[in-house]
């Protein structure tokens, strides 16, 4: 019995020395679990804090892009107007500004309808803006260039109308201070007739007292002298009126030019003029004459130079 008993217990001791041994390495292989869990549980938070960084990181940039793109949009459009506001008058010029606002439209159009964004895009985008913005601060100092150049051409042409006007005005009143004196000196220079009588002749160019007897008429007068008056030559005409009022002329009714216009006369005697007073006598012959009162006209050089009115009996 003792040797039954002796024998249970050292079974007994055998399983629980196996158990003492046993536990331990469960115990190990807990704790690896354990260990392994929280090794997975680190990196999942560090993944997911990655995660969380590099999609904010992400956000970021994306609302960055887009304020980029928003920029570089309006800062185009405006380019767009001020290429618009351009006022050229150069026609060289005016065709590469044309051609330059062709290309910001071109930009504008490839903007709108660009998606995919990223850095490089940007800053292509940014350069070719920058490029046209630097070629219209070009265009903005040629125009200010050429407006101030055309502002001192205005100003010398008007300065040159300016002083060609006082040229011209002085030039005008120099011809006609040069007029009135070159009128004075012809008017000085009008031989006067003085001393205007008419006389009653019969056939043999004897004076008759009654006109209604008279077979010609003759008009004596002195030219006067005058140092003004250009010598030679001077043809006389002599218009005799009728006491009713029209003029005695012969057959072919002969005529001189004066003011414009043909005048007939009744007679005509050309004598050489010498500036010294000259006697001179013109006939008229004809028939029927009346008693009344004759007007005589004396003309030369296309001007009146003297006129009387004679009464005849």
């Amino acid at each position: 019995m003792e040797e039954n008993q002796k024998g249970y217990n050292s079974s007994e001791y055998e399983e629980d020395n196996d158990y003492q041994y046993q536990q331990p390495d469960a115990n190990k292989s807990i704790r690896g679990y354990r260990i392994v869990i929280i090794i997975l549980s680190v990196v999942l938070v560090a993944l997911s804090i990655l995660y969380y960084s590099i999609h904010r990181q992400q956000m970021a940039d994306n609302i960055l892009l887009q304020a980029d793109r928003d920029s570089i949009q309006n800062e185009l459009g405006q380019l767009v107007t001020d290429y618009d506001n351009l006022r050229v008058s150069n026609d060289s010029l005016s065709a590469d500004v044309t051609i330059q606002r062709e290309k910001a439209d071109s930009l504008m159009t490839r903007l709108k309808k660009e998606r995919s964004w990223n850095l490089a895009k940007i800053k292509q985008y940014e350069k070719e803006v920058g490029t046209l913005r630097t070629l219209m601060k070009g265009y903005i100092r040629q125009i200010d260039s050429l407006n101030t150049l055309n502002k001192q051409l205005i100003s010398e042409n008007v300065g040159f109308r300016k002083e060609i006007s006082t040229a011209n005005l002085r030039a005008d009143m120099a011809e006609e201070k040069a007029a009135e004196l070159d009128n004075k000196v012809k008017v000085g220079s009008v031989i006067k007739a003085r001393a205007i009588s008419l006389k009653a002749l019969n056939a043999h160019s004897k004076e008759v007292s009654r006109i209604k007897n008279a077979s010609r008429l003759l008009v004596n007068f002195s030219l006067m002298a005058n140092d003004l008056a250009t010598p030679g030559n001077r043809k006389i005409y002599v218009r005799i009126n009728h006491p009713d009022g029209y003029l005695l002329t012969t057959a072919d009714m002969p005529s001189f030019e004066f003011e414009g216009q043909r005048l007939g006369y009744s007679a005509m005697r050309e004598i050489d003029y010498q500036n010294q007073d000259i006697e001179v006598g013109i006939y008229f012959n004809s028939k029927g004459f009346v008693a009344g009162t004759y007007l005589v006209e004396l003309y030369t050089d296309g001007r009146l130079i003297g006129k009387a009115q004679v009464p005849m009996r």
